[in-house]
C-alpha cells in the first residue's frame, strides 16, 4: 500500500528535538525521506557548542524503522548554510519537494530591558532562518517549474507562534519574529502558486525545551497517556498540509494543539469612522474612537489563547 509522502523528500529545519523531531519523524512515517537539519546546540538561547548527533539521532531513527534520511548540521541563519542544506536535499534525493521551517531560539527579556544581541539574534534564526532556506527552495521549484513548463511539486510548512497572535510581554523580539514568519508565508504564497507550491504556517501549541517555563502550570496526565501539549499532536498536519491531499490549502494559518486545529481568519475590520469634512480634525477623531474604547478591557488584544480554549489547572 502506497503512503501519502511515497517518492517525495522533506527538509525539517531545527529536527534535532521537540517539534521538529516529531514532525521529520511523521514526514517519514508517511513515506517522505528527510534531510533532518540541527545546528545541536544545547542552550534554547543558541548557546554552547554545535553537534551533529541530535539530528544523526533522528536521522538513524528514520533509517532503523526503515525510512530515509540524513542529518545536516547547519545554522539556517546563514545564507550560505541555508544554500547547502537545500543543495543536499536535491544531490541525496534528486529533488526537494518539502520545506518544513522549524528552527528557533529564544533569548526573553521585556522591550526596555532587552539588548541590541538579544533582539537581533532571535529575528535572526527564525525570521531570517525562515527566509534563508525559503529562498533557495523557491529557486529550486521556480527552475524546476520552467523546465518542465508547468507546475511542479512543492510544499512549504512554516512556523510561528500564538506569542504573534495574543502578545506575548517577555517575548518582543520572539512575537515580532513570529509576525514576520506570517507575513513571508502569505508572500510566499501568491508567488510560488503559479508553480504548483504551496505555502502554509502553524501556529503550534506544545511542551518542548523552548516552552518550558511557559507551560510550567500545565499539568502532565499521571495515567500514562499522551500529553496534550506533546509534539505529537503537531506533527500529523504538518504531515497533512506537505501531502498531495493539501493542494488546496495555501496562504493559511492554522492553531494545532491537543488534538485540535483552527484556521484563523485575516484580521477583519471591527469598526469605520468617516470624518464629516475632508479630513480629520482631533477632536472629531477623539468623539468617535474614544468612545469606541471606553467600555473595553484596558489591554485587549486578539485574546487568542482564551479563545481557543487553554486553561490552566
Amino acid at each position: 500500500m502506497s503512503l501519502p509522502l511515497d517518492g517525495l523528500s522533506a527538509i525539517v529545519t531545527g529536527a534535532g528535538r521537540g517539534l521538529g523531531r516529531a514532525e521529520a519523524l511523521e514526514l517519514a512515517r508517511l513515506g517522505a525521506a528527510v534531510v533532518v537539519n540541527d545546528y545541536g546546540q544545547p542552550g534554547r538561547d543558541g548557546s554552547g557548542e554545535a553537534s551533529a548527533a541530535p539530528a544523526e539521532q533522528v536521522a538513524q531513527e528514520i533509517r532503523e524503522a526503515g525510512g530515509r534520511a540524513v542529518a545536516h548540521l547547519g545554522d539556517v541563519s546563514g545564507h550560505e548554510q541555508a544554500r547547502a542544506l537545500v543543495e543536499l536535499a536535491v544531490e541525496t534525493y534528486g529533488q526537494l519537494d518539502i520545506l518544513v521551517n522549524n528552527a528557533g531560539i529564544l533569548r526573553d527579556r521585556m522591550i526596555f530591558s532587552m539588548t541590541e544581541d538579544e533582539w537581533d539574534s532571535v529575528i535572526r534564526v527564525h525570521l531570517k532562518g525562515h527566509f534563508n532556506t525559503t529562498h533557495f527552495a523557491a529557486a529550486h521549484w521556480r527552475s524546476r517549474s520552467k523546465a518542465a513548463g508547468g507546475p511542479v511539486y512543492g510544499r512549504i510548512v512554516n512556523t510561528s507562534s500564538e506569542a504573534f497572535l495574543a502578545g506575548s510581554a517577555g517575548q518582543p523580539n520572539y512575537a515580532a519574529a513570529k509576525g514576520g514568519i506570517v507575513g513571508l508565508t502569505t508572500s510566499t504564497a501568491l508567488a510560488l502558486a503559479k508553480y504548483g507550491v504551496t505555502a502554509n504556517v502553524i501556529c503550534p501549541r506544545a511542551r518542548t525545551r523552548m516552552t518550558e517555563d511557559v507551560f510550567a502550570g500545565f499539568q502532565e496526565p499521571q495515567d500514562g497517556g499522551l500529553d496534550a501539549l506533546a509534539p505529537e499532536h503537531v506533527s500529523p498536519l504538518v504531515g497533512y498540509l506537505a501531502s498531495p491531499a493539501a493542494a488546496k490549502v495555501n496562504g493559511q494559518l492554522l492553531v494545532v494543539h491537543g488534538g485540535m486545529v483552527a484556521i484563523v481568519e485575516r484580521p477583519k475590520v471591527a469598526a469605520k469612522f468617516d470624518a464629516s469634512k475632508e479630513t480629520f480634525s482631533f477632536d472629531e477623531l477623539d468623539e468617535l474612537i474614544s468612545p469606541y474604547y471606553a467600555d473595553r478591557p484596558p489591554n485587549e488584544t486578539f485574546a487568542a489563547a482564551e479563545v481557543l480554549g487553554l486553561k490552566r489547572d
